[in-house]
């Protein structure tokens, strides 16, 4: 079986590069193919010092820092991978990645982080972010956009199997590609994240501070709630709007080591999330320390978070991204905090682990290319 692994962008180590990280564990021998890849040597081990094959992209002008202006030209540089010699190609997917071109005795199975998401349901939120909604520059975002819409889901038609990283984008899969997807939730390393039966009398959240996280609503919501401390740990380029929102009860340490962030994790009251994620990591690695979540009840958190006061309950939904709403799941919290206790937490984090992934990785290539060769074999 000789398989071929791609990714969309090699630049930076997080959520989408741990699961491709995994995933070569499961395929050690695969070949890597990616649109870019400005990894620098020193932090190659999570690709394991591999040589990526790249696209045309890689050695256009100022494409280290702005590879991002060219995703024009990315459906049309992820088609001129040479997949041809390869039984299986891996897709890690959440831009072009699954776009590359098989033939109809390869099987392409294509791991969805999320179908484009500023081409599709996000476009209007990235347009106005980026201050693309008017003007010259807006309407040419627009068509854009429009034309990368019709490229993703005519190249959907190339996918054997489709895998989701959550109920949340099985359902978005189905909405724009109109196919079915298996859920293989995303690896998180619950194994380095220990867990703590006794908490302290603090609450607090971690995140980049940009304007999705919601971190400003969290703050909001603690500086209405003087009693209560909350630590946040995290930087970016919202830290001094937010700084400015926080009360004395609250304390922002910025960017953290670690062993600092694992240790709040483990002694904190609770942790609170109020970001739509499409899944969540530190949802769980909370979890995995003991400790409950307060999270937004939509998205990722819905299949993390266990709000079931019945069912090993390991946290609470709150229903809108407000401070009130936030203000009004703490108070509840707080009144059946006896229900969240630190091994339900646990168990719960541990459906998410990594080796869990690599098991159901390892099982459905195989299972597919197994079932793929059968049919070969018969229609000979």
């Amino acid at each position: 079986m000789k398989i071929a692994i791609v990714h969309d962008w090699l630049v930076t180590y997080a959520g989408a590069e741990k699961v491709l990280e995994q995933m070569l564990e499961v395929f050690p021998e695969a070949d890597l193919f990616s649109v870019v890849d400005f990894i620098e040597k020193e932090n190659r081990n999570f690709i394991k010092q591999k040589d990526v094959k790249t696209t045309f992209i890689q050695k256009l002008p100022l494409a280290k820092k702005k590879y991002r202006t060219y995703l024009p030209l990315m459906p049309f540089a992820i088609e001129q991978l040479n997949l041809s010699s390869y039984d299986v190609i891996l897709s890690s997917s959440h831009a072009v990645a699954k776009g590359v071109i098989t033939g109809p005795d390869q099987l392409h199975i294509s791991y969805v982080h999320s179908p484009i998401r500023y081409a599709w349901d996000l476009q209007h939120q990235y347009l106005e972010e980026s201050n693309l909604t008017k003007g010259l520059k807006g309407w040419a975002a627009k068509y854009i956009l429009y034309k990368m819409r019709n490229w993703d889901y005519r190249t959907a038609n190339g996918v054997d199997i489709f895998l989701s990283n959550s109920q949340f984008i099985s359902r978005r899969i189905w909405k724009v590609y109109r196919r079915d997807s298996k859920i293989v939730y995303p690896p998180v390393d619950v194994s380095s994240f220990t867990m703590k039966e006794e908490k302290s009398d603090f609450y607090m959240t971690a995140s980049r501070m940009v304007p999705y996280k919601k971190i400003d609503k969290i703050v909001e919501a603690f500086t209405k709630m003087p009693d209560k401390e909350l630590i946040v740990i995290g930087d970016g380029p919202d830290f001094n709007k937010i700084k400015q929102k926080a009360g004395n009860n609250i304390r922002l340490l910025g960017y953290q080591s670690f062993d600092i962030l694992k240790e709040h994790m483990q002694n904190a009251k609770a942790f609170v999330f109020a970001a739509e994620e499409d899944f969540g990591i530190t949802p769980v690695e909370a979890q995995a320390c003991g400790t409950p979540v307060i999270a937004y009840g939509k998205g990722g958190a819905l299949e993390t978070v266990v709000s079931d006061t019945t069912n090993h309950p390991t946290g609470i939904h709150f229903d809108e991204q407000t401070p009130e709403s936030i203000v009004e799941a703490v108070h509840k919290f707080e009144n059946n905090q006896h229900l969240y206790k630190a091994e339900f937490c646990r168990q719960n984090a541990l459906k998410f682990s990594e080796e869990h992934f690599k098991e159901e990785i390892k099982s459905i290539v195989e299972i597919e290319y197994n079932n793929k060769k059968s049919l070969l074999s018969y229609k000979s």
